[in-house]
């Protein structure tokens, strides 16, 4: 048998998935036993990892009441949208200030196999979010600041595109707010990048995300509209 520690890490990391993937949904009650028979993890293992989860900001524990899912709002989403721009526009101008030559190269290599991988796949007759797109899709993005020569601006910058996929996802989920692959927009960035032009390659970032913000607004507004009509 696995020790607890391992256990509870790979617990942390079953959950925090399925969060990201809005498989485990805002608000939503994480009972123990449930979440236990769920991943095949014992309690006190899914124990630890839950309290982990609240100290990286993806459940909440209430007294009394036990721990659930992070909740989301429109008011969040903007707040973490602006302050990933600071953040990242930050980090590419100086990534391109130490710009090298493997640097680039890498970055058209994870481009290219961005560029290959569609977003949504079909499984058992429904459409579903693919993995290997996200997880380049996350390569490309922090290929991008990867030079920036500060490891702690590029975990915050993880942290934030962590909780944004969140978000992104969760509209997919629901068939709302897609915007297909965005493959010209990553390539509009790339160009910019390798053409060593700073500002037009973080006007680019920032218009990037800003409409994937617009694009969730109107799913955020309805839902919190929703949870505020009295039954």
């Amino acid at each position: 048998m696995a020790p607890a520690p391992i256990l509870s890490e790979r617990a942390r990391d079953l959950i925090r998935r399925d969060i990201i993937d809005a498989k485990l949904l805002p608000g939503e009650k994480m009972q123990l036993e449930a979440i236990s028979e769920r991943y095949g993890i014992g309690v006190n293992p899914v124990r630890e990892a839950l309290n982990q989860l609240v100290s990286e900001g993806w459940v909440d524990r209430h007294s009394q009441r036990g721990f659930f899912v992070k909740d989301m709002s429109l008011r969040d989403l903007e707040s973490l949208v602006k302050t990933r721009i600071w953040l990242e526009t930050l980090a590419l101008t100086e990534s391109m200030a130490n710009a090298s030559e493997a640097w680039e190269e890498s970055l058209v290599l994870v481009y290219h196999r961005l560029a290959r991988t569609s977003r949504i796949v079909e499984a058992d007759g429904e459409d579903v979010l693919n993995h290997e797109w996200e997880d380049r899709h996350n390569a490309f993005h922090m290929g991008l600041l990867s030079e920036c020569g500060s490891p702690w601006l590029l975990e915050f910058c993880s942290t934030m595109m962590d909780q944004s996929v969140r978000y992104r996802n969760l509209s997919v989920n629901f068939n709302l707010a897609r915007r297909g692959d965005a493959i010209t927009e990553h390539e509009q960035i790339l160009n910019a990048v390798l053409d060593r032009d700073p500002v037009q390659a973080t006007t680019l970032l920032e218009r990037h995300y800003s409409e994937t913000l617009e694009g969730l607004k109107a799913f955020l507004a309805a839902d919190e509209k929703v949870n505020r009509t009295p039954s």
